[in-house]
């Protein structure tokens, strides 16, 4: 299946021809956290093991691609971010026939997200990496994630920014079209008196201006740093750079629709959530709502509300009191909060 035939490319012709419509926000699922996290990624439990009683393992991979089936068999999600074996998996298994729903495949997984259990990598500025091969992502997506991260420190950004182009250049000729994610870092670096958003939007506007069309990114997956940024990037050139935002921590329900309202309030187009799907007590029921929240001008706070009564209709057990859920918890959202 090609991106150039999908839903996702018909909403993003919209989009970038000025015909933008709520109803085009496009939504994805990223469940490519065994490319960063490992087995820690799907999650925890304790279950027996002989000998030893109860013990905290991690939980089967089958969860996971459980969850990643269910949600594509709901057609909520017009993107399903995985990694190269999950995509090889679903993909032979049919999941995606007749589908509305892309299948994509994270093509770099650079040091900064690498944070499975023991591991201190995320304390060091990233370093280019790749598992996957194209020509075997190939075979099972045509929609790959490239992800960079800017330190304001000329070696290290020259040597990812390298590696962005080397990138490029093994998708030339291909049937492969990427989106760029590019991360806050995950310490503080020195911007001078130009605040993280500002630094970052620079950075990716320089980087992308000596692209031709065919090189460029489809959309873009950042960190939302606030309404002003975010304003700015998606507004400085729309016809070629589509703004969409990555979720990060799981947070409270709040946070999640707070983050999607705000995001797409100051120009954001595109959610790519992870732990913020995949973490809540209902998968299928937070996508509903950030659809609603997006689409039909619900509030944040409303959305969380309502959310908390359909878990009450499904016999199912919030991780936090309703008081709880409805605290912002990411600093940046506090600001525009309604």
């Amino acid at each position: 299946m090609s991106p150039k035939k999908s839903r996702m490319a018909e909403k993003l012709a919209r989009i970038v021809s000025g015909n933008y419509r709520p109803q085009d926000f496009i939504i994805a699922d990223a469940k490519d956290g065994d490319m960063g996290g490992g087995a820690d990624a799907i999650g925890l439990e304790e279950r027996p093991l002989d000998g030893l009683g109860n013990v905290q393992m991690a939980a089967p991979m089958k969860y996971y691609r459980d969850a990643m089936k269910e949600m594509v068999d709901s057609d909520l999600i017009d993107i399903m971010l995985m990694s190269l074996s999950s995509a090889e998996a679903l993909v032979l298994e049919g999941i995606f026939e007749n589908s509305n729903i892309i299948p994509a495949v994270r093509l770099n997984d650079a040091t900064d997200i690498w944070g499975y259990r023991g591991a201190s990598y995320k304390e060091k500025p990233s370093v280019a990496f790749n598992t996957a091969k194209i020509e075997s992502a190939l075979k099972y997506s045509k929609l790959g994630l490239y992800s960079i991260t800017f330190y304001n420190d000329l070696d290290k950004d020259l040597q990812n920014l390298n590696a962005y182009t080397q990138f490029r250049d093994s998708i030339s000729g291909t049937e492969m079209d990427h989106f760029l994610e590019v991360f806050n870092p995950a310490f503080a670096i020195n911007t001078g008196d130009v605040d993280i958003g500002t630094y970052i939007n620079d950075s990716i506007v320089r980087c992308l201006a000596g692209l031709e069309r065919l090189e460029r990114p489809l959309f873009l997956k950042i960190q939302y740093n606030g309404a002003r940024a975010m304003a700015e990037l998606a507004e400085f050139d729309p016809t070629n750079l589509v703004v969409g935002i990555l979720g990060g921590g799981a947070g409270t329900t709040r946070d999640t629709f707070e983050l999607i309202e705000q995001a797409s309030r100051f120009g954001a187009r595109v959610a790519l959530f992870g732990r913020k799907i995949y973490k809540a007590e209902d998968s299928l029921e937070i996508v509903k709502l950030m659809r609603h929240i997006v689409e039909d001008d619900l509030s944040a706070k409303e959305g969380v509300k309502l959310y908390h009564q359909n878990l009450v209709k499904k016999s199912i057990l919030p991780n936090r009191s309703l008081e709880a859920d409805l605290e912002i918890t990411d600093q940046v959202l506090l600001a525009e909060a309604k």
